[in-house]
């Protein structure tokens, strides 16, 4: 059996990690929550189905290309169904799964955590700033 360098090891548990990482339940979940608009998407759908044209009055800051891409991620991870009825324009309309209703709790749950603690993050960040030179 051939000896591995230092860098081999460190080359070979990287690996192992972000393999690791592909298939961790958590790590998973906190990348499709953790991008910029799915919260926001989430907590406006939490008060009942919306069109397309309701939920970019409500995210003005969401251009219609990234307000389309959350949408669709969010229907194909099972979070959110897209219901199109057929009409003249047609009309689509967006509303929580099952899957998304039982998440809405928890996001609710890291806002308040963070409406809680948001000053003493920012009091640590003005400290370890001012701490360097």
């Amino acid at each position: 059996m051939a000896t591995m360098t230092a860098a081999q090891r460190r080359q070979a548990a990287k690996a192992a990690f972000e393999e690791y990482l592909q298939v961790c339940p958590a790590h998973q979940v906190l990348e499709i929550i953790g991008s910029k608009w799915v919260s926001l998407v989430l907590s406006r759908l939490a008060d009942g189905p919306r069109r397309y044209a309701e939920l970019s009055r409500a995210l003005p800051a969401a251009s219609a290309k990234m307000l389309t891409q959350t949408l669709r991620a969010l229907e194909r991870d099972g979070f959110v169904t897209r219901e199109v009825t057929p009409a003249v324009p047609v009309r689509v309309r967006y509303a929580l799964t099952p899957l998304g209703e039982r998440l809405v709790p928890l996001l609710a749950a890291i806002k308040q955590w963070a409406d809680e603690h948001i000053d003493e993050i920012h009091a640590a960040r003005a400290r370890y700033d001012a701490s360097r030179p």
